[in-house]
């Protein structure tokens, strides 16, 4: 049970963090979205809390779901959150966990009990060392920055520390920041700006919070609407929803914004589970002041988790080069031909390896892989981890990304970096796609 400071604290409403604008999804639309979250969830796979907390801030509390997703949550924070969990995944799991009205400083499962506020202190300890020494980071800004907001929210230590390191890389005229990170950051920094009482960083972050949201703002105006790519989407809509006084006497366009993200049908669960707040006129700012007594929404499905596998997995690949017989000739007319670069000019032996292959129209890059691979395994192998995201390729040809040298295999179509993963992006017939081994 909650202390009574505890339950003071989490029910507190966040001053400047409730969305007072009028931009909301229509109801059908939120209820096709959080469906698709609930389909999304699969005892096959790790939890996402990313998804718990995008069903509590719009409301669908009730279902087998959502008590599945909470008890699993806590099951892998008790298991994993010492040593297999980076910061931003013990962040994550501190805000599903505070918007589900639960302790993260009491976390008690499968017999065990952990205080996952004070591992994310020392995780969060380990990423400022890192920048004090290196200049960046141990894992990301983005991690940071989730991490920063957990730790202002749950009321503990560090996150004004973590805020002026934040403050001081949204406003370096040389960093070159994400929409993402910009507006996990620009959340964070929020979340400080009011708790802090110190004048000075309240000033510098009051400037950061603003550059970021003026800066949102500015691309919006410049591409209809659009601000990063479609993904980055829910992110940026919840930092304008909520930090209105940080831009204001400017006005924001959130029909101009809200009709980019209406053109799209989001199926990617971490992409509904970021824009699904901001279509209930809600952020991640509050996930730690929401009234869990009151569901406010029915939740899609009572069901609980599907027990088959929903995809994400990799498995044995039948042959696309030579179907049978009378579908031969509608699997030629499916086919379209890729073309498949690796390339590493970064470390040990450089190579530069291509290949076309023939893939059903509508295949993911991922199937792409996998029919490199089998044409030409001793060139075209390749492993992947299973993230949030979806599957990350994170070796090719035997060369591994490796967080300690910031290394990592990123993808383009031509010079442009895709900006979906593999396991969602569908290349086109006759396109170039380009593995090239990268530093971040």
């Amino acid at each position: 049970m909650l202390s009574v400071a505890f339950t003071m604290g989490v029910l507190l409403a966040l001053v400047g963090g409730t969305a007072t604008h009028s931009c909301v999804g229509p109801d059908q639309l939120v209820s096709k979205l959080l469906q698709r979250l609930e389909d999304s969830v699969n005892v096959e796979e790790p939890p996402n809390p990313s998804v718990l907390l995008a069903m509590n801030l719009a409301g669908a509390t009730d279902g087998g779901t959502h008590k599945w997703l909470l008890q699993e949550i806590k099951e892998e924070a008790v298991k994993k959150a010492h040593k297999d969990m980076t910061s931003g995944q013990v962040a994550l799991s501190v805000l599903a966990l505070l918007s589900s009205c639960q302790n993260p400083q009491h976390v008690h499962a499968l017999e065990q009990t952990v205080d996952l506020l004070h591992i994310l202190q020392k995780k969060t300890q380990e990423e400022l060392a890192s920048m004090d020494v290196d200049g960046v980071p141990k894992t990301t800004l983005y991690s940071l920055s989730l991490d920063t907001l957990g730790l202002c929210l749950g009321r503990v230590g560090h996150y004004e520390e973590a805020s002026m390191a934040l403050a001081k890389q949204v406003l370096s005229p040389t960093s070159h920041l994400s929409v993402d990170t910009r507006a996990v950051a620009a959340l964070a920094m929020a979340c400080t700006y009011h708790r802090t009482d110190l004048g000075d960083l309240q000033d510098l972050l009051w400037e950061a919070v603003s550059a970021v949201a003026n800066g949102f703002l500015d691309e919006q105006e410049k591409r209809d609407g659009m601000i990063g790519n479609i993904y980055s989407m829910g992110l940026a809509l919840q930092v304008l929803g909520s930090t209105e006084k940080f831009y204001a006497p400017r006005e924001w366009d959130c029909a101009q914004a809200f009709s980019v993200v209406y053109s799209h049908d989001y199926r990617q669960p971490m992409a509904i589970a970021q824009v699904l707040p901001a279509l209930v006129g809600k952020s991640y700012l509050e996930a730690a002041s929401l009234n869990c007594a009151a569901s406010s929404r029915v939740s899609p499905s009572q069901q609980s988790p599907k027990l088959a596998p929903t995809g994400g997995h990799r498995g044995p690949t039948q042959s696309l080069s030579s179907p049978r017989g009378e579908d031969l000739t509608e699997f030629n007319k499916a086919l379209i031909q890729v073309h498949y670069s690796i390339i590493n000019k970064l470390q040990g032996k450089h190579f530069s390896k291509s290949i076309s292959v023939w893939v059903p129209g509508g295949s993911t890059l991922l199937k792409v892989l996998q029919a490199a691979e089998e044409e030409e395994p001793q060139v075209f192998s390749f492993q992947t981890e299973q993230t949030s995201w979806g599957p990350m390729v994170v070796s090719i040809h035997g060369l591994a990304a490796n967080p300690e040298d910031r290394t990592y295999w990123q993808f383009l179509s031509g010079e442009d970096a895709l900006q979906e993963g593999v396991g969602t992006y569908k290349p086109r017939d006759g396109e170039h796609i380009q593995a090239v081994f990268s530093t971040y």
